[in-house]
């Protein structure tokens, strides 16, 4: 299965491809500033992998993007130029929920080959709050515990295991069980692909039109009267 996928929904972009080479499979990966500097070299850093694997986009069995949560440039630059590249070459999309994807990152850079893993994924909102989802890993498959959700650090349920970015920002205001593991992990696109082939069995995959970012916040500011309001 020759797969891309990319997401620009944290303050750094990921975009990777994979696809087997002489029966051995490749990945080929691109890691930059994301934020609003994605929306600038996405697209140039696609095509670019697109070379280095020697694969047309034509030929992607399908093309995975962060659908969200996470900032909303960065899921609306994502999403469009997901939408484009498969209106283009007619390639379906696969929108990846951004909290299952740092979920697998942690499960796979220290869950250590577990085949049972549980975790509490966290993705820094600003405005003072977080994403939260938690999920189970068992058996192979990722099952969700508890859908995404934006909530103030300190009202986060304990977990024994915390994964995402927003411990530098939040700290001791993130609750946290006794003993619990905090884990730096993002949503990477190499994340995306590990996720991909279940996801895609589990029929996920969507035409352009139908692919849409998850904003679960519906605003992106606080007004002046909310700002006076918290700082008092």
């Amino acid at each position: 299965m020759k797969l891309l996928a990319f997401d620009a929904s944290t303050e750094t972009l990921t975009v990777a491809l994979t696809r087997p080479v002489d029966g051995i499979w490749q990945v080929w990966e691109y890691c930059a500033a994301g934020g609003a500097q994605a929306s600038a070299s996405l697209i140039v850093n696609i095509f670019a992998l697109l070379r280095r694997a020697g694969i047309q986009l034509q030929e992607l069995d399908a093309i995975a993007f962060g659908q969200g949560p996470g900032s909303f440039t960065g899921l609306r630059c994502a999403c469009s130029v997901a939408q484009g590249l498969g209106f283009g070459a007619r390639v379906p999309l696969l929108p990846v929920d951004t909290l299952l994807a740092v979920a697998e990152e942690a499960r796979y850079l220290y869950g250590e080959g577990a085949t049972e893993f549980s975790v509490l994924a966290l993705l820094d909102a600003r405005m003072d709050e977080v994403y939260a989802a938690s999920f189970g890993f068992q058996s192979g498959r990722w099952m969700c515990l508890q859908e995404q959700r934006l909530v103030a650090p300190q009202d986060l349920p304990a977990a024994p295991l915390l994964a995402g970015n927003a411990f530098t920002v939040y700290g001791d205001r993130l609750h946290c069980s006794p003993g619990a593991r905090r884990l730096e992990a993002l949503p990477t696109a190499t994340a995306m692909l590990r996720l991909a082939p279940a996801l895609l069995a589990g029929g996920s995959a969507v035409s352009p039109e139908r692919a849409w970012p998850l904003y679960i916040r519906d605003k992106v500011a606080k007004t002046t009267l909310e700002r006076a309001a918290q700082a008092l």
